[in-house]
């Protein structure tokens, strides 16, 4: 196992109840696959470790984990603020036509109609609305575009590229 290649999908925020108990804030649209693991990865700052879960559970819509020798919210707090990640054959099927955003990040953009390079996704941003997708150009200016059908007409994420109409793109700040 590579664990460079760790995909984060929460983090630890504080510790619940007496017995070790700690809450998790999802970075995922599925926070109840928490729930069942035995296992998860959890990273404090650059080096990851893998540990065991002793039980987890969903309290109010939120996932809640406790490890193997974390029996107290003292040894819990020590985690809050660790990452947790894994491997990318965890992650969850998704329906056809949808991307995760991590894989978004380092695709070329293209346009339509003229078939030239725009520049490179450098980050998602999600909003209730929509997507929207930071495009660092070739020339290093910063252009946003709203991820909707109208603006982008191919995703292929394994050749790393999206097509886009290219009036859809806005210069950032």
């Amino acid at each position: 196992m590579d664990v460079d290649d760790l995909i984060v999908v929460g983090k630890l925020g504080r510790p619940r109840g007496v017995h070790g108990e700690i809450y998790v804030t999802p970075m995922t649209d599925y926070p109840d696959r928490f729930v069942g693991m035995s296992a998860i990865h959890v990273r404090n700052r650059k080096e990851w470790q893998s540990r065991e879960i002793a039980e987890s559970r969903m309290i109010s819509g939120r996932p809640v984990i406790r490890f193997e020798g974390i029996d107290s919210p003292e040894q819990a707090a020590k985690l809050t603020n660790h990452e947790l990640g894994i491997q990318r054959d965890q992650l969850v099927s998704l329906p056809e036509g949808q991307n995760f955003l991590f894989d978004l990040v380092g695709c070329k953009v293209v346009d339509s109609e003229t078939e030239q390079e725009i520049g490179e996704i450098v980050e998602v941003y999600q909003y209730p609305a929509n997507d929207v997708y930071v495009i660092k150009t070739t020339d290093g200016k910063s252009l946003s575009l709203a991820a909707v059908k109208q603006f982008v007409r191919h995703i292929d994420v394994a050749g790393k590229k999206v097509v886009v109409l290219a009036e859809g793109l806005v210069e950032s700040n």
